[in-house]
């Protein structure tokens, strides 16, 4: 083979006196693949994020969920423990998400219209979906 660097191809590898040889991960660490659009995975990320629509209750769903809410107001001084299953909408995209709390209710704040719990969880009566407990059973 006859060619260019013919006489360089047999040599070492140059070593340096002034600098220590790098370690083989931060070698490795300079190739690695890199984002060159800043949040571009993110954003792919957030659209494929699945979220629930609000479902719409029915006339009798309706009904059953304000007899309980009149119930909770005439026993609220014992601070009932009940379940509410509620409507979050997503703050990035159109939906969001059912969730579910479990405690104490403290209060039905009439002026806001919420339920406020123990804790201080405060839940529209608008985003709720069903309020259940043993305190239903056998009146409701």
């Amino acid at each position: 083979m006859s060619g260019k660097y013919n006489d360089i191809i047999t040599l070492e590898r140059p070593v340096s006196l002034k600098h220590r040889p790098m370690p083989i991960a931060d070698r490795a660490a300079q190739f690695m693949p890199f984002s060159a659009l800043t949040g571009y995975d993110d954003a792919i990320g957030e659209t494929g994020r699945y979220t629930d629509s609000m479902a719409e209750l029915s006339e009798d769903a309706r009904e059953v969920l304000d007899r309980k809410q009149m119930f909770l107001k005439h026993i609220i001084d014992e601070k009932p423990e009940i379940t509410v299953t509620y409507f979050v909408p997503d703050s990035k995209k159109s939906g969001g998400e059912y969730k579910e709390i479990s405690g104490s209710l403290k209060a039905i704040d009439e002026y806001n219209c919420e339920l406020v719990f123990v804790c201080g969880t405060r839940i529209s009566a608008y985003m709720i979906r069903s309020i259940d407990g043993e305190i239903f059973d056998g009146i409701i």
